[in-house]
């Protein structure tokens, strides 16, 4: 892009993902790399699509800079017509954390919707949402971020990264001051305990879909054991007067499912929450409420 810069009003999608198998360290020219790729994304002042994902490069055996290597690729950059943005690296404590520069190229994307940040799992000081990502309404990273970056934006779909504990009812409390309800919240990252569930419930009534990876203590074959420990759930759904659609399909272990089992619990579910219409089991079967009041299973 560099060589050819009549090419560069052209672009309005830029995809760079790199991967390893193992951490090992990036090559000795990454902060080289990095000022490339910053010298092109400033160059694509049109870009609407932005995933940067530089792998390995927070295992970089070099002296702690004074930004993340995603920082670096992105100095400086002003996007105005970025509309979705994920960056990123893959995770480890103790890593070279982000700093302000994050936030100074926020407040340069004055029309980004969707917003992914992979690696940092610490607060954002952003200021308010009418002046930065004021058209904000997707977000995937951790609690706490999410927690900085959620209020007074119009964020209708959440997904969460980390621990469960990361999710502290601080953090929910936070996540609730958004300018329009929340709608979706994607819990498949996070091995999720109950309290958890119950925590949501309680500080995020208004969603419409759920989206949770269970953290259970007995392989979920449908036995007794396993029925027993959804039907808990119950008192739960019944906190989400809105809710229409739950996917437990990310819990692990799902086993084979057991139509008669899974119909007793669409109606155990429905009972306790009248709006919800689709239950997805972690057997991955898929349940619906028909017109005529009665659950089915859906045929793949």
């Amino acid at each position: 892009m560099l060589n050819r810069p009549h090419l560069v009003d052209a672009v309005k999608r830029l995809h760079i993902r790199w991967t390893t198998e193992y951490h090992s360290p990036p090559t000795p020219l990454l902060l080289a790399v990095c000022d490339q790729l910053s010298l092109v994304i400033r160059s694509c002042v049109g870009l609407e699509y932005l995933d940067l994902f530089l792998g390995p490069a927070n295992f970089a055996s070099l002296p702690r800079e004074n930004m993340h290597a995603i920082e670096r690729a992105v100095f400086l950059c002003s996007l105005p017509a970025l509309r979705y943005c994920s960056l990123g690296a893959d995770y480890a404590k103790g890593i070279q954390p982000y700093t302000a520069h994050i936030i100074s190229f926020l407040s340069h994307t004055p029309s980004l919707q969707h917003l992914r940040l992979a690696d940092h799992h610490a607060s954002l000081n952003l200021p308010p949402g009418s002046h930065v990502l004021p058209l904000l309404h997707t977000f995937r990273g951790s609690a706490a971020t999410a927690a900085t970056i959620l209020p007074g934006r119009p964020v209708r779909y959440l997904s969460l990264v980390g621990q469960d504990s990361d999710v502290t009812q601080e953090n929910l409390l936070r996540m609730a001051s958004t300018s329009t309800p929340l709608r979706s919240l994607d819990l498949s990252a996070i091995s999720a305990r109950p309290v958890l569930l119950r925590n949501v419930s309680s500080y995020l009534p208004t969603l419409e879909r759920l989206r949770i990876r269970l953290a259970l203590r007995h392989t979920l074959h449908y036995a007794l054991s396993g029925i027993s420990l959804l039907v808990g759930l119950s008192s739960v759904l019944s906190k989400f007067p809105n809710l229409v659609y739950l996917d437990l399909s990310p819990t692990l272990e799902g086993g084979r499912a057991n139509p008669a089992d899974e119909r007793v619990l669409c109606t155990e579910y429905g009972r306790a929450c009248p709006s919800i219409r689709t239950i997805v089991f972690p057997s991955q079967a898929e349940w619906s409420l028909d017109n005529e009041g009665q659950w089915c299973m859906a045929e793949f």
